[in-house]
This record gives structure tokens, sequence and C-alpha cells, in this order.
């Protein structure tokens, strides 16, 4: 006897003088449950078999059975029970002889984590009862053969979410005997979109289908100018990707009682899936060099990142924001919360969330660098999730924001989010989280401004309609392109937008005045360009156009600088570097080429191959500045994928995936990636070189977990070549 009190002495938790219990945060650990609770002195002749007992309990839990099937949870690739909360799930139990309700009193008992606590909803107790309330906890038997009892449990529609251990107590009169520890029996209560009472309830099947069981995605990259997409594979239901995301709960130090509420949940994940002050998930890198893990276009997917994670508890290297954004999306979708994938085109970075990207020109008309410090980014990626805001006033809930890319802190951490897209359109951004910041990428203006040889700053353009010019996501149901830019701004230039942006101003958005500055621009010259679209490794041409529409004759000194830049609209150099005077007759439009050799950028370019221009001209006779930019993409090759032989559930099956080097070098080190939920796990072939114009041929047998429309998604990687993809929906039929 000694010694089992010895151990437990130790296992006491430290004394904390300002909580009864430590914290209960991790849904990993347990408490240990006593089999026998005896309620005094255990009188001698007490034989606990001469009572009702638990030989067996039945979940029902394989895929094709009533609980998945009705809870949606059939395509998770785990053993154990999975059950949405707020929805009834079947159970069976099997004692040692018949149950009579007259006599017998037995209940069951669901346990979360290490300390749980009835008032916490970690610790829940289910007498057996007439009738099931909608919403509540409850249990009610639905039939009664020989030994056994079919119950029918109801969970309440805001439990607590992740892994419960399930006890089943009977009473005697001298004690509660239990059922011992079974992990079998363990149950997994998940978000339900499919509820009306859940905070996540989404009323249309085809979104939920979407934005809830769709495993795969598609990111919509490049510019506007060049809009490009790729299939991301989510996989929230392979094996151990529901684990691994309860895991990021546990990391994020969520108390238990706080993982029923989607706000908090999201709030926490936005943080702890980058490594910035936690440790998270995914390491940022936005330098182009990529040592000792995996440069950020290379990934097809989330599970390899997650369960990295899950097993090396050490960031994974290296993402960037729809690398982050993607394994968001599985990370909500897993847990049962709706959640898309959303690009913002022409995304500003405001580093003093002004409401304006101050872009300083020199003397020349040229962008000075050194004192530029916002930045427009080509697109940025982050993610919405789909519930109620009951902490803020009515009709702000629906879609909300949230951002798992580190670019600045909120409350001291790297984090973003929920911001009510709702709020956000209408200026109202004094509603928690981040809705400042959000509405600032969106709306920002861009100010091009030059410092007087007298000192004073002379604004030379404000071009209000560049930042946040499209907002989209992937079609409900289809592979296409939903435009949402309608669901974050009013039309550009309407009462509406007036009246969003002066609400925003109310409630603290700083938006400075141009009145103390000098800004009288040439409006009687139009200056614009356009970029020839074109494939790496070819020539092309920049063609700059002067519109006079005034009766005077003039001349344009012209500037026009080529600029390799990270998608984040950092530039990494100049590589071309080109002026010209221009002769602007009265009343007349002319057109001015300038010829980009492949010569001058390839030797610099950076993974995405995106190129940012600015042109300026200084109209001699006025003295005044005319300014415009614009980025643009190359056309990247695509990988060629294809399949042998049937392709049926259960049956070996082979992939070809194919690639011709476009270049005029060879490609060293590839790495070439393929991916399929419910066909392959990742699988990964290294080649020591391609050399140009020459063609790569790569097979992989596999054989198909399940049968229905899945998708296969390709990438090559290399130093010289990054951001090649390629993807083939296949039909795979029943056996």
């Amino acid at each position: 006897m000694s010694e089992t009190t010895n151990t437990n002495k130790e296992k006491k938790p430290p004394l904390n003088g300002r909580r009864a219990l430590p914290s209960n945060n991790s849904n990993d650990e347990e408490n240990e449950v006593p089999e026998m609770e005896a309620f005094g002195v255990i009188p001698r002749g007490f034989n606990p078999k001469d009572y009702l007992r638990v030989v067996d309990i039945h979940m029902f839990k394989e895929p094709h059975e009533i609980n998945k099937q009705q809870h949606h949870t059939d395509k998770y690739y785990n053993p154990k029970l999975i059950v949405r909360r707020g929805q009834p799930f079947q159970i069976q139990i099997d004692f040692n002889r018949p149950y009579k309700p007259e006599t017998d009193q037995f209940w069951l008992e669901y346990l979360i984590g290490r300390y749980p606590q009835q008032n916490k909803g970690t610790y829940i107790p289910i007498p057996v009862g007439d009738v099931l309330k909608p919403g509540q906890w409850g249990a009610k038997i639905t039939h009664k053969e020989n030994n056994s009892i079919r119950l029918s449990i109801m969970s309440s529609a805001t439990c607590v979410v992740g892994k419960f251990r399930l006890y089943v107590a009977v009473w005697t009169p001298f004690g509660i005997l239990r059922t011992h520890r079974n992990s079998a029996t363990d149950t997994y209560i998940l978000f339900n979109p499919w509820c009306q009472q859940d905070a996540v309830y989404l009323d249309d099947e085809k979104e939920r289908e979407e934005y809830v069981l769709n495993d795969v995605g598609i990111v919509f990259h490049g510019n506007i100018n060049d809009i490009k997409l790729r299939s991301w594979s989510y996989g929230q239901f392979e094996e151990n990707i529901l684990d691994a995301c309860l895991f990021l709960m546990d990391k994020a130090e969520l108390e238990l009682s706080g993982r029923g509420n989607p706000i908090k949940i999201c709030r926490v994940a936005s943080a702890v899936i980058n490594s910035r002050d936690d440790n998270g998930v995914i390491a940022g890198s936005w330098d182009n060099t990529y040592t000792y893990g995996v440069a950020p276009s290379a990934w097809t997917g989330s599970v390899d990142i997650l369960l990295e994670y899950y097993s090396s508890k050490q960031p994974v290297r290296y993402g960037q924001c729809w690398v982050f954004a993607g394994v968001f999306n599985t990370f909500l979708r897993c847990l049962g919360i709706p959640a898309r994938l959303v690009t913002n085109y022409s995304s500003a970075h405001d580093n003093n969330a002004n409401l304006q990207l101050d872009f300083f020109l020199d003397d020349e008309g040229k962008v000075d660098t050194k004192i530029t410090k916002d930045s427009v980014w080509n697109y940025h990626c982050w993610n919405e999730a789909w519930m109620t805001r009951p902490d803020l006033p009515v009709g702000f809930g629906g879609w909300q924001v949230v951002d798992g890319t580190p670019q600045e802190t909120s409350d001291g951490m790297y984090r973003c989010g929920p911001a009510s897209v709702q709020a956000i359109k209408h200026g109202h951004v004094c509603f928690q989280f981040d809705a400042p910041f959000v509405y600032a990428e969106v709306n920002s203006d861009i100010v091009y401004s030059r410092r007087a040889k007298n000192g004073t700053q002379v604004i030379e353009k404000i071009d209000t309609t560049h930042i946040g010019q499209l907002i989209v996501t992937k079609e409900v149901g289809r592979d296409g392109m939903m435009e949402i830019t309608e669901e974050y701004k009013f039309q550009e230039g309407s009462e509406e937008e007036r009246l969003a942006l002066e609400t925003a101003v109310m409630y603290g958005i700083k938006k400075e005045t141009t009145r103390d500055t000098l800004y009288q621009p040439q409006t009687d010259v139009d200056m614009d360009f356009q970029v020839q679209k074109a494939v790496l490794g070819s020539d092309f041409k920049v063609t700059v156009t002067f519109r006079n529409k005034s009766q005077n004759s003039y001349t344009a000194t012209t500037y026009l600088s080529g600029n390799i830049v990270f998608y984040t609209g950092v530039t990494k150099n100049e590589f071309k570097k080109h002026s010209f005077s221009a002769k602007l007759e009265p009343y007349s439009s002319r057109a001015f080429d300038v010829v980009i050799k492949s010569s001058e950028y390839l030797s610099d370019l950076l993974d995405q191959a995106s190129f940012h221009f600015f042109v300026t001209a200084r109209i001699n006779e006025t003295g005044k500045i005319l300014a415009t930019q614009k980025a643009t993409v190359l056309e990247i090759p695509a990988l060629r994928i294809k399949t042998q032989g049937d392709t049926v559930a259960g049956k070996e099956m082979s992939v070809t995936v194919e690639f011709t080097n476009p270049l005029k070098q060879n490609l060293e080190n590839v790495t070439l990636r393929l991916e399929g939920p419910g066909v392959l796990t990742t699988m990964k072939k290294e080649f020591r070189q391609i050399p140009m114009n020459s063609t790569l041929i790569w097979e992989v047998k596999c054989t198909p977990k399940r049968p229905g429309l899945r998708k296969l998604i390709a990438s090559l990687n290399c130093d010289a070549l990054r951001h090649v993809y390629g993807e083939l929906n296949v039909q795979i039929q029943k056996p």
C-alpha cells in the first residue's frame, strides 16, 4: 500500500497559488480514473460480480456503419469513432445479464485531458433518460435484446472539440464500478456545419461538400494581369492528420474548455501555423535560398508538412503565403470548420497602417529603394473560416479572414484574425481581430512623392485603384475561379465606398490627407504600358504608350526600370534600365517598344519568375512627372501526368510524369513530387540532370484506396526552375 501512495505523491502537480488545478491544455494527457469508487468501508461479502457488469461496448465506428455515414466522417482514415457535435450517434453495450431499469442504474462518462471538470465541459456524466433534447448532452435506450442495449447519444452543440475517453459507470450500494480504460472506445467529437445550433452551421449542402469535405483545392497565384492556378492537396482525412491537428491546439496551449469556440481556435491557430514566436508548424523564407529545407514551391499539399511537424515537433522548412494558407485550410476543414483559401491580387503590406503605400522617387523619377519601406505583393493568400460572431454586433458573422502568414504582430504575436469580411467591407474596423490590417491590404492607395529642392514633399501621383483589384477563391463544386472582390469592398468610386472609407477613418484608421503637400498632377497627358506575354527563356517587349490630349507639343524624358522581384514586391535587383526621349505632338498618341532579352534576366531570376516594371516620364515643359508600375509573370512550362491501364480501387495502377526542359541550359539536382489523396501517398524522386530540350519520364506504381473522382498533383523543383506543376483528374472505379 505504501508504495502506491508514494508514486501518487510524485505525480501531484506543482502547487500554484493562482489556481487550484493546473491548466488543462493538452488533449493528449490523461488522468487515472478509479474502476471502483467506494462510498465508504466495503463490507466483507461484497463481490462486484454480483452486480450489473459491462462485458463489451460496440461503437459502430467502421466507415460503412451508421455513425460515420450520418456524421459525414466516413472519409477519415482513422479506426476510432468520429462524430460531429449536436447530432445523435449510436453505441451498443453488452452486459453480463439482461438490464433491469427498475433496479440497475448506469451512466456514461466522457472525459478529456488531464484535469477533467464538469463546469469546464471536460468531464461529462450522461444519465440515461427518456428523451433527447436537441443540442444538449443526453442518452436514451432505443433497443433492448437479451443482455444488450442500444443507446442513442446526443452531444452538446457547443461541446469541446477533441478526443474524448469513454467510461461506463454502474451504481452499486457500496460504490461506483467503472469499465477499465479502453482506447478502442475513444471518441473524436468535431464541429458540425450540418447542425443548426452549431456556431459553424452552413445551410447549403453544396458549400458544405466543398468547404468541409473536399480534400483538394486550388491556389490562384501569378499576378493580376496573368492569373495562374495550381492544385493543392489538403488531405484532411489522411492517416494521423486529425491527431496532428489536435496536437496543434495542444502546442498553442489552448485551454481545453475553450476548444468548443471556433473564434478562439482560429485565433490561436493563426499564430501556431507559422514558426515565429512559438516554434509553430512552418518556417517562412522569402529570400530564395532554401538550404536544409524544401523550397516553398515544391510542396504539393499539407499532409507531409503536418505529419513531419507532428513527429519532429520542430518547424518545417520552408513556406510562403500559399503554404501557410494551404496548411491552415487543412486544419480548419479537418476539425469541421468550413474554410476556403482566398487570393488577393496586388495586396498591400502597409508598414505603418496609414492606408497608403509610400513610394519615394529621386530627382530622375526612379523609385528610391533605400527609403521606400512599403511593398505591394503580386498576390497574397489567406483563409476565410465560416462561423457566427456572438462577440460582435448582429450581422458580422459568416466568413472571417484568418491569416497564418507572419506579416505583422497582433497582441504581441504573429497572427491575424478572425476579422469579419462584412465589417471590412463596411469600414467597421473597430471590431476584433485585426480588421484594420486586412482593410489596408485590400484598400490602400499608392502615393508617389518626390522631395523637391526646397525640401517640400511633392506628390507626383496618387493611384487609388491598384491595390486589392481582384479577390478570388475556387468555385464551389468546380475547378474554376470565383471572384469575391465585392464581398470585401464596394464598387471603386461609388458613394458606398466613400462612406465605408469615412467609417474606417472614424474608427481610427490613419488616413493621411494630402492637403499639406503640393499635388497638381499633369492631367492632359496619359501614359500607360503593356508587357508582352512570354514563356520563360524567351525575349519579349514592353510597349509604352503616350496620349497627348492638349494643343501643346511636349517632350517626355522617359525612364523604364525592370526589376526582378519576390512575389511580395520586394526588389532583388534591377536588370534593365532604359531611357528615351518621347516627342508628343498635340492631340495624338505614340507607342515606344523596349525589348527585354532573355540573357538580361535569366541569370538572376527568382523562383516565381516575376518582374516588376516602373515607368516614369518627366514632361520637360512643365517639370511634372507621370508614373506607373506593373508586375508581370513569365509562362512556366507544365508537367504532364498520365495513367496506364485500369484505375480500380484496390488494384495496382501505373502513373507517369513527363517534363521537357525549355531552358537554354541543363537543369541540375531536380526533385519531382507526386501525390493524390486516396490514391497514393507522396512519392519523391531526385534526378541529377535534365539536359536542355530533353524530356524526363518518371513511372510510379500505386494502389488506389478509395473509389470516386480523385486528383493527382505533381511538382518539379530545382534552383533554376521552380513553380512547375501538373495535375490530372482520375476516376477510380469500384472493384
